[in-house]
C-alpha cells in the first residue's frame, strides 16, 4: 500500500495547525530578524495515524471476509471480471483491487454554479456548507405552524439556500407532499435549479430520474461536455446498511461513473441498531459502505470524482431515534473525515442539525457543536445545515440560524495571524501604560478584521431596553424575513421552455 497521510502534524492535546510555513516548527523560539508571517489553520484528530491504518486494514478484511451484497447483476459482472468471488449476491473483493481504485479516483473535486463560476473547491481541509434533503414537514416562519412539505416550499427553500452566503452549495430539502410520487424527486430538484444558482447535490429515485435530472442540468449549463468539465450537481446515492447495494441505487451509481460526474455513496450506520454498537465498528463499516461505491466508480470509469462519506450516528435506545444531535455522531464524522484525508479523496460530513423540534436554544447547541466539530476535522462538504426533529423538519428560521453559526466558525477557523505589524510592538511601547487605542490608524486598519454578527446581541442592557427588549427568536424571525425576500437570477426563457418541454414527458 502506498503512504497516505501528507498532512500529518504534530497532536498537542487533540488539536493540531496546518499551514505553517516551510521550515517552522511548533517549538521553535522567534528569531530575532523581522518574523514572517504565520497563520495556523486550527485543527482536531481523533484518530492516531496506527488507528487510521488499523481501521482502513479492518475495511478490507470486512470487503474481503464478509463482502457486500450487491444485487445489480451488471455490477456482479463487472466485479467477476475483476477478479472478485461471487456467491450469488454477495461479492467478496480482493484488497489489491480496493488499492487500485484509490489509486486512481480524483483526490480533488469542483462544483461550480450555473454561470460556470467555480464556488465549491473539495480539497485538503477545506470546509463548504450546504443544506439538506428529504425534509417532510416545514415550520412556517409566517405563522409557526408545522405542516407538510410542498412543492412551493422546494422553491421557498431553495430561493433561501441561494440567498445565505454561508450555504455555498444546495439540496433539494424536502419531500413535496403535493406533488405525484412519481415525478417528485425530479419536480423538487427542478425547483432547485431553477431558484437557486448554486451546485445541486441531489438524490433521486431511480436510472430513469438520474437521466432526467442529468438532462436538465445540461439544458442550464448548455451542453454535456460543459457539464462534465464544470460540474453544476453532484449525485447523493444510499446503501442500505449492513453491507446492500440494491439495484436501482447501483444503476445511479454507474450512471454517475459513466457521466464523469461527482457523486458520493453515503450511507446511514445506525450503532446499536444497523452497525455494531460501538463507534470504531461503525466507522469501519460506513468506511465499507462508502468504499464499495468509490471501488465501482472506478470499474467503470478510473479517475472518476468521488465524495466518501457516511453519516455515522447513534440508535437512542430510550426513544429509537436515529440521533442528529449525538456527540457520538459529531466524533464518527470526525474519525471518517480523517479517514478521507487517509485516502487524499473529499469527504461529505454533517452538521447544523438537531434532534430539537424548534430552533430553541437545544438546536442552537448541537448546531454549533457539530458545525465547529465539522470544520476543526477538515471535513469537506458538509450537509443537513438546518434540519430539526431528526431529519423530518425543515425550518428557514433554524437554516438562518445555522447560517449565522457557519460565520461564527468561519471566523474562528481563520486563526490568528502573527507578524510584525499585527504585533503591534511600537505601537503598544508608544500608547504605554494606562493610554488606548481607539483613535489610532493602526485600529482603524484592523478593527473590521472583527466578526460582528447579524443575528446575536452585543449591546448592554440599556441599549437593549431602549430597542424594546427583542427576544432572540424575535430577532432571528426579523432576519430570516430579509433573507427570504431575496429573488434568486432567473434562467434564461428559452432554458425554462426546454426544462417545461422535458417534464412533459415525466411519468
Amino acid at each position: 500500500m502506498n503512504e497516505r497521510l501528507p498532512r500529518e502534524a504534530e497532536e498537542v492535546q487533540g488539536i493540531e495547525g496546518s499551514e505553517v510555513p516551510e521550515g517552522s516548527a511548533p517549538e521553535a523560539s522567534i528569531p530575532e530578524v523581522v518574523m514572517p508571517e504565520l497563520h495556523i489553520r486550527p485543527r482536531m484528530r481523533v484518530l492516531s495515524d496506527d488507528q487510521v491504518r488499523r481501521i482502513h486494514e479492518a475495511s478490507l478484511e470486512l470487503m474481503e471476509k464478509t463482502g457486500i451484497q450487491v444485487n445489480h447483476e451488471g455490477a456482479r459482472e463487472i466485479l467477476h471480471s475483476h477478479g472478485c468471488t461471487v456467491d450469488g449476491a454477495r461479492v467478496h473483493i480482493p484488497p489489491d483491487l480496493v488499492e487500485r481504485a484509490l489509486g486512481t479516483v480524483a483526490q480533488e473535486v469542483a462544483l461550480y454554479d450555473r454561470f460556470g463560476e467555480k464556488t465549491v473547491d473539495l480539497k485538503e481541509d477545506q470546509t463548504w456548507y450546504g443544506p439538506t434533503l428529504d425534509a417532510y414537514d416545514f415550520l412556517d416562519p409566517s405563522d409557526g405552524v408545522r405542516r407538510s412539505f410542498t412543492m412551493e416550499d422546494c422553491r421557498t427553500t431553495a430561493a433561501l439556500a441561494d440567498a445565505l452566503p454561508n450555504f455555498t452549495w444546495t439540496m433539494t430539502i424536502g419531500v413535496a407532499s403535493d406533488a405525484p410520487p412519481a415525478t417528485a424527486d425530479r419536480l423538487a430538484a427542478r425547483q432547485a435549479l431553477t431558484a437557486c444558482q448554486k451546485p445541486l447535490l441531489y438524490c433521486c429515485d431511480s436510472l430513469r430520474s438520474a437521466k432526467d435530472i442529468h438532462a436538465m442540468a445540461v439544458a442550464v449549463v448548455g451542453s454535456e461536455e460543459r457539464l462534465t468539465e464544470k460540474p453544476l450537481i453532484c449525485v447523493f446515492n444510499s446503501p442500505i446498511s449492513p453491507l446492500v447495494f440494491e439495484t436501482p441505487l447501483m444503476d445511479r451509481v454507474l450512471f454517475a461513473a459513466e457521466q464523469g460526474l461527482p457523486q458520493v455513496c453515503y450511507s446511514g450506520p445506525q450503532a446499536g441498531a444497523t452497525s455494531p454498537a460501538t463507534l470504531v465498528g461503525t466507522v469501519v463499516q460506513g468506511s465499507v459502505e462508502s468504499l464499495f461505491g468509490l471501488l465501482m466508480s472506478q470499474l467503470v470509469r478510473p479517475g472518476a470524482p468521488f465524495i466518501y462519506g457516511a453519516f455515522a450516528t447513534i440508535m437512542d435506545m430510550r426513544t429509537s431515534v436515529f440521533s442528529y444531535g449525538a456527540p457520538e455522531m459529531n466524533i464518527m464524522a470526525s474519525a471518517m473525515a480523517q479517514m478521507s484525508q487517509y485516502y487524499n479523496i473529499p469527504f461529505l460530513g454533517m452538521s447544523g442539525c438537531s434532534d430539537a423540534k424548534l430552533p430553541d436554544a437545544q438546536a442552537a447547541v448541537e448546531a454549533t457543536f457539530s458545525c465547529l466539530c465539522s470544520a476543526l476535522s477538515g471535513a469537506n462538504l458538509v450537509h443537513d445545515n438546518g434540519w430539526l426533529d431528526h431529519a423530518t423538519l425543515i425550518s428557514p428560521e433554524y437554516m438562518v440560524l445555522v447560517n449565522e453559526v457557519i460565520e461564527m466558525v468561519y471566523g474562528y477557523m481563520r486563526g490568528i495571524k502573527v507578524d510584525d505589524e499585527r504585533l503591534a510592538l511600537d505601537l503598544i511601547d508608544r500608547i504605554g501604560p494606562g493610554g488606548n487605542f481607539l483613535m489610532e490608524d493602526h485600529t482603524m486598519r484592523y478593527f473590521k478584521e472583527i466578526w460582528y454578527s447579524k443575528l446575536f446581541d452585543r449591546s448592554n442592557m440599556n441599549q437593549w431596553r431602549a430597542r424594546g427588549k427583542p427576544e432572540f427568536h424575535e430577532r432571528l424571525h426579523e432576519v430570516t424575513e430579509t433573507f427570504m425576500r431575496h429573488e434568486p437570477a432567473p434562467l434564461p426563457d428559452e432554458v425554462i421552455r426546454e426544462i417545461d418541454r422535458m417534464a412533459e414527458h415525466w411519468g
